[in-house]
């Protein structure tokens, strides 16, 4: 089947399989910032933004894309790259496996909820799982993202 959708602000029309993931979709067409880790949804390393909201990409039929805006975190530090900024200077990436859900999570977290407490960061960014750097930094990171309104 045809899937026309919008791809980090490029009109995209790709052909899929009617069972295809958002994630794989994405990762086929070169952008691979986004990764499958739990392929059921819980971890966040496959985070997509849809429509202004996150979706976790690896559980996410691509064909409910079918004329909505996607975006990958390439797009979004693109389109924005204080976002990365942040996580550099703040440390909040180590190994780099959850960093693009990380940064991702805090892109629509500013944007739902700019001015959001430390405890309101933890509680969004809890659908994003890290084993390297405790969440401080994480934290930290989004934190400064945001005081950069």
């Amino acid at each position: 089947m045809e899937l026309r959708f919008t791809l980090n602000d490029e009109a995209r029309s790709v052909q899929i399989a009617p069972d295809a993931m958002l994630l794989d979709v994405v990762r086929s067409l070169g952008l691979t910032g986004a990764k499958e880790g739990c392929g059921v949804g819980i971890c966040g390393l496959c985070t997509l933004v849809v429509d202004d909201l996150p979706v976790s990409s690896c559980i996410y039929l691509a064909a409910l894309a079918e004329g909505r805006s996607v975006w990958t975190v390439e797009g979004l530090v693109a389109r924005d790259p204080s976002l990365l900024v942040a996580f550099v200077e703040q440390e909040g990436l180590q190994c780099g496996i959850c960093t693009p859900g990380q940064v991702v999570a805090a892109y629509t977290l500013k944007r739902e909820f700019p001015n959001a407490s430390e405890n309101e960061v933890r509680e969004y960014m809890a659908g994003n799982l890290c084993r390297c750097t405790g969440y401080a930094s994480i934290t930290s990171s989004v934190l400064v993202y945001l005081e950069n309104r």
